[in-house]
């Protein structure tokens, strides 16, 4: 029995969910945010017009979407680049898997630079802790403080050239 590219790949990844790739997701016509609010999500008035849910998601569970049969269209919709690439014939599945592994490392390497940096809030969309941890005054007293941000720039800039190549193309 041949498995789809999601069931190889979407459960080894989560990269669309936990806030690596989307900093929120807006619900489009049809969406029934009463209904995803008693799902789980915490939907928001993000502009006067549109309505949202902050990522990393809710209803994520590390592996699976605990409303996949309920998810918003969005989420419906989206195929990142590697899905599209293995379904289309254009990548194994084995390879995709490695980019996902190396991508997720890469992630998790800008996390502890996050929280080395004193960014320690998990449930902020990664981009916004990275804001945040740039905004944040860099001691010079404290040996290293200065090299450390330097770091994350360079973790954050690898993770994006990542994620613009592979995921979102």
């Amino acid at each position: 029995m041949k498995t789809s590219g999601v069931e190889q790949l979407c459960v080894h990844c989560g990269l669309c969910c936990d806030s690596v790739l989307f900093a929120d997701v807006e619900l489009r016509r049809g969406d029934d945010a009463g209904r995803l609010t008693e799902l789980g999500l915490t939907v928001e008035q993000k502009t006067k017009t549109k309505l949202a849910f902050a990522q990393p998601c809710a209803c994520f569970d590390g592996k699976f979407c605990k409303i996949y049969a309920d998810r918003p269209t969005q989420c419906r919709k989206f195929a990142c680049g590697l899905l599209k690439r293995v379904e289309g014939g254009e990548m194994t599945a084995e390879a995709a898997l490695k980019r996902i592994v190396r991508a997720k490392a890469q992630a998790e390497r800008v996390r502890g630079l996050l929280r080395a940096c004193g960014q320690r809030d998990e449930q902020m969309a990664l981009t916004h802790r990275y804001g945040e941890a740039m905004r944040a005054a860099v001691d010079l007293s404290v040996a290293g403080a200065a090299e450390q941000r330097g770091e994350l720039m360079l973790a954050v800039n690898d993770l994006m050239q990542t994620l613009e190549g592979e995921f979102l193309r």
